[in-house]
């Protein structure tokens, strides 16, 4: 006679949440009361302790993740306000620059204004120029409201700059000395001998003009020898510093030299000028 089997089907979620149950009554038991045996009480800590380890190392983690996500706020905030600090500061700091560098150039003018102390001056500044490198034409922001007339004498950074061509009412355009249809009497300042200094946009390129059919009677001129605007000069006022003799060689006529100049004025950078109100002829019959 064969014995019966009998076979019990537990499905796996319904042995896990019976365990779990088990495992939660001893923990209770475990923390709850001295009576439950030590066997018993030890055999609840094995289970419990590693998940209280556990626990606690991941509440740990997380504490510490928590804190870094703060710390990166907080330095993601400070970043900001360094940041908008610097920029602050920097602009400060364009901005005193800028002052300095104006500052240095009405320190100019005032010692130019002083080189050339009878003559009455406007200051004004440049608004507008020409497409090229050079200023040699451009536009001032005074006109004739301010008294300015064609063919007033412009100076500025140590020596002659142009001179008016066209005036509005708060606007005058200037024509520099550079300018290739730029011609003027010019001469020596130590001797008084004569030549014709002309306006080259590429001779500017090494940063000079020429000069030309110079009568050297006492053999004088050499290079740094100041060359200014002279008294038969139909257009500019007597005695103005054009520039500097760079280079100097005579003529095959073995009469007269020609050569180049550095001019006193610096062409590439101009800001503000004065403008001599006297006029060429106006000045001479006064």
């Amino acid at each position: 006679m064969k014995k019966s089997r009998i076979s019990i089907k537990i499905k796996s979620r319904h042995l896990l949440v019976a365990l779990g149950i088990l495992c939660f009554i001893m923990i209770l038991g475990t923390l709850t009361t001295s009576a439950v045996p030590s066997p018993i009480r030890n055999a609840a800590s094995m289970f419990v302790t590693p998940f209280q380890n556990g626990v606690n190392r991941i509440g740990t983690v997380m504490n510490g993740w928590a804190s870094g996500f703060r710390n990166v706020r907080k330095l993601k905030n400070e970043n900001e306000e360094l940041q908008a600090r610097i920029d602050e500061l920097t602009e400060d700091n364009n901005r005193l620059i800028q002052c300095q560098e104006e500052l240095t150039r009405l320190e100019e003018l005032y010692k130019l204004d002083r080189e050339y102390p009878e003559y009455t001056k406007v200051a004004a500044s440049v608004i507008a120029k020409d497409p090229g490198n050079w200023y040699s034409t451009f536009v001032i922001n005074k006109g004739k409201a301010d008294g300015l007339a064609v063919n007033m004498n412009v100076i500025s950074g140590g020596g002659l700059v142009g001179i008016i061509t066209e005036t509005g009412d708060h606007w005058s355009s200037v024509r520099s000395i550079i300018d290739d249809e730029n011609n003027i009497s010019a001469m020596i300042a130590t001797t008084s001998d004569t030549c014709i200094v002309s306006g080259n946009l590429a001779s500017m390129s090494n940063g000079r003009i020429d000069f030309s059919e110079l009568r050297d009677r006492g053999n004088v001129v050499e290079e740094g020898t100041n060359i200014v605007t002279s008294s038969i000069s139909t257009q500019y006022l007597t005695g103005i510093l054009i520039g500097y003799v760079a280079e100097v060689a005579e003529d095959s006529n073995h009469l007269t030299k020609y050569g180049t100049i550095i001019p006193a004025a610096d062409f590439k950078n101009i800001r503000e000028v004065l403008v001599i109100q006297e006029l060429k002829q106006t000045k001479e019959n006064s």
